[in-house]
């Protein structure tokens, strides 16, 4: 940094040009920018040339494995990467909500079908549940409590697919069961 004035105090001076023109050379500056694209350009010129000609003189020959015919894409090993977690995992939900909100056949055979959860809870309602007595309970069957169970992590009542659902910040309610 320098220190001393350019003026001395009370001599007067210009202040017309507003800038410095002793500190940048504007000439200087563009052949510099200029000569550095030329630059650039034959680099990536010559790199091209060099690739092309070590593509004809040293082909890369034949793929490693035998099983593996020529130009064919190989797979790495299972498990792979998922590409689009998100994606996938927005199917997956869908798959999971069309689920538990259609009827379908699980075993026609059988007599085994899938109704809605919602239809279920309502024939639960009106039905009822069979009931037995505490002293019909098998042992170390500890009765149903109304708190939600407690997931590692926390609370998760809706799954990985939580927070794709609209209702996730009210239906999953935060504490701990006492």
């Amino acid at each position: 940094m320098e220190i001393r004035q350019p003026y001395p105090p009370g001599a007067p001076h210009d202040r017309g040009a507003g800038y410095e023109r002793r500190d940048t050379n504007i000439r200087g500056l563009i052949q510099f920018a200029f000569w550095m694209a030329v630059v650039l350009a034959v680099t990536l010129v010559g790199m091209k040339l060099t690739f092309n000609y070590f593509k004809k003189v040293q082909p890369l020959g034949a793929t490693t494995s035998p099983m593996v015919s020529e130009g064919e894409r190989v797979l790495p090993p299972r498990p792979r990467l998922q590409v689009q977690p998100h994606l996938e995992l927005a199917d997956y939900c869908a798959a999971q909500q069309q689920e538990v909100t259609t009827y379908a056949w699980v075993d026609r055979q059988s007599g085994v079908v899938r109704i809605p959860i919602d239809r279920a809870m309502e024939l639960i309602i009106e039905r009822g549940l069979p009931a037995r007595s505490s002293a019909e309970a098998p042992g170390g069957v500890l009765p149903a409590t109304a708190t939600p169970p407690i997931v590692s992590g926390g609370m998760d009542l809706l799954g990985p697919c939580g927070y794709l659902s609209e209702h996730s910040v009210e239906a999953a309610p935060m504490g701990k069961n006492e």
